[in-house]
């Protein structure tokens, strides 16, 4: 893959991005990502166990996820950012964000990851400190406004990713070949893809790389609680739903969680929705384990994925099936 965008921009030998999943995408993960010839993310909340509302806690955390994967590897790798945590106000922030990128950049962080929010907050502070910028978008004229303000490459997260994701966004079928018309920066494909038939499906629609995210749920070195792991290759191809978290939509796995706080927003019981949001139930599920009052975001492809791996394997296995795969596509197009 000597021609492939992504892989010279970002000095990786596969275009597969391992996408931050908050408390449970830590060193391990990532570092096992990056030896395995893809870019691994360490998440927000990188390997925390505990909660904590301090400001210096939460960078200092971050700071020793950052030093324990530059001791678990040699090759590159990401930090997350998620700009819903910023204010619009550029001078004005929020301080727990602000810190964190702070500490980052103190760290010599060589490629960010933003989510969930403008990429004018940070993409300048990160480029003139020689930062590689993805920014995820999840409608085509969100790329051009990205490509405008120097973002590097764009992620494109379609309806079927699990986590965050726009109200009413487009799917990743629909989204890929749309942006990849629209701007010229590499683009990057996040939604349904869990095998080496979503990379190429990906590639043909006009990507430079791919996005996976649940896939990494299920694997050896994540940090997610065990029973996170077997509810994801349990689930089933309807066990996913999409809940309206003002603004933004969350795919998370069907359970209680999901079907009370779907309840009380169609009621219009605003306040008691963003009562059980404060209680953190995506740490009730995905650290403490609790997959039925917890939050456990997840993607559609999770009815896919029948098995928990190293990510060695899971990057092998992807890369190895690409050349079958692109042949019987050829087959079918004969």
């Amino acid at each position: 893959m000597n021609n492939n965008r992504i892989c010279k921009l970002l000095g990786i030998r596969y275009p597969i991005i391992q996408a931050p999943m908050n408390w449970i995408t830590g060193a391990e993960l990532a570092a096992a990502v990056s030896n395995a010839g893809g870019l691994g993310t360490i998440g927000i909340n990188a390997g925390a166990k505990t909660i904590t509302r301090d400001i210096d806690e939460t960078a200092e955390r971050l700071r020793q996820q950052i030093r324990k994967v530059k001791s678990l590897t040699k090759e590159p790798f990401a930090v997350n950012f998620p700009v819903w945590m910023e204010s619009k106000d550029e001078e004005t922030g929020h301080a727990f964000s602000r810190r964190c990128v702070e500490v980052a950049l103190e760290e010599g962080i060589k490629i960010a990851v933003t989510t969930t929010g403008s990429p004018n907050i940070y993409t300048k502070r990160f480029k003139e400190a020689g930062v590689k910028v993805l920014h995820s978008i999840s409608f085509a004229k969100h790329a051009i406004k990205a490509e405008e303000l120097g973002v590097d490459a764009v992620i494109c997260e379609g309806t079927e990713a699990g986590g965050h994701t726009a109200l009413n966004g487009l799917t990743t079928f629909v989204l890929i070949p749309m942006t990849a018309d629209a701007v010229k920066i590499p683009v990057i494909a996040g939604g349904g893809i869990a095998d080496a038939r979503g990379i190429v499906a990906a590639m043909a629609l006009g990507a430079d790389g791919v996005y996976l995210g649940t896939r990494f749920i299920a694997s050896n070195e994540c940090d997610a609680h065990p029973k996170v792991k077997e509810a994801v290759i349990k689930c089933s191809d309807t066990g996913t739903i999409g809940i309206d978290k003002w603004m933004m939509e969350a795919r998370d796995l069907k359970n209680d969680f999901t079907s009370k706080f779907q309840q009380l927003r169609e009621a219009g019981k605003s306040d008691e929705a963003m009562e059980m949001m404060i209680k953190l139930p995506m740490y009730q599920g995905l650290v403490v384990g609790d997959i039925v009052e917890g939050e456990v975001p997840c993607g559609q492809n999770a009815g896919m994925i029948k098995d928990i791996l190293s990510a060695q394997d899971i990057i092998s296995n992807i890369i190895q099936n690409i050349p079958s795969i692109m042949e019987e596509v050829k087959i079918r197009l004969s």
